[in-house]
């Protein structure tokens, strides 16, 4: 069962507040880098926890959310093998396990051998689980089309690009530190 205890309100100084704390401390402080660093990491925390909200509603957990899309983003018939699916979400095998086990318990995955290689068990998803995907991923546009009403479509198309070459140089100089852009052109 997810985590749905409130959890406290964040209570952190406003962004001039902590950029003029830095440069006070840190003299070598370029204000500008920090202000959009910092304000990159904020959006992103909070897009963490709206988002988490939003499946906790749907009676799923973060973690099992981030199962569900690796499934779904694997492509019909949505099915992996554990070791796959601990490799793409950074998991030790122990932990795609127990995750696998609690959400084959809640009918989101099933747990099979291949039929094809009986040695190899596979993790597919079920209707009720693809049910909460497209449930979590509207709720998600709803967030997602308000969060950027304000930016007109060039101011989108503009932050989206920087955005991703941002990532992009990122990916480059620490490939190990997440996920990977491949096929945005």
């Amino acid at each position: 069962m997810p985590d749905t205890t409130e959890q406290p309100e964040l209570q952190e100084p406003s962004l001039d507040e902590q950029i003029a704390a830095y440069q006070r401390e840190f003299r070598d402080l370029d204000p500008q880098v920090e202000q959009i660093v910092s304000a990159l990491g904020r959006l992103n925390r909070r897009m963490n926890v709206a988002y988490g909200r939003q499946v906790a509603a749907l009676g799923i957990s973060n973690a099992e959310w981030e199962v569900l899309k690796t499934l779904v983003l694997s492509g019909t018939p949505y099915r992996l093998g554990p070791g796959e699916l601990a490799k793409r979400l950074g998991l030790t095998p122990a932990a795609m396990t127990h995750r696998i086990d609690r959400m084959a318990g809640e009918g989101l995955v099933t747990r099979d051998r291949d039929e094809n290689n009986r040695v190899r068990v596979i993790v597919e998803l079920t209707d009720e689980g693809r049910t909460k995907w497209l449930e979590a991923m509207r709720m998600a546009t709803t967030f997602e089309e308000d969060l950027l009403q304000d930016l007109s479509g060039d101011e989108r198309g503009a932050l989206g690009e920087i955005l991703i070459r941002l990532l992009r140089r990122v990916e480059h100089e620490q490939p190990d530190a997440g996920g990977r852009l491949t096929d945005l052109g």
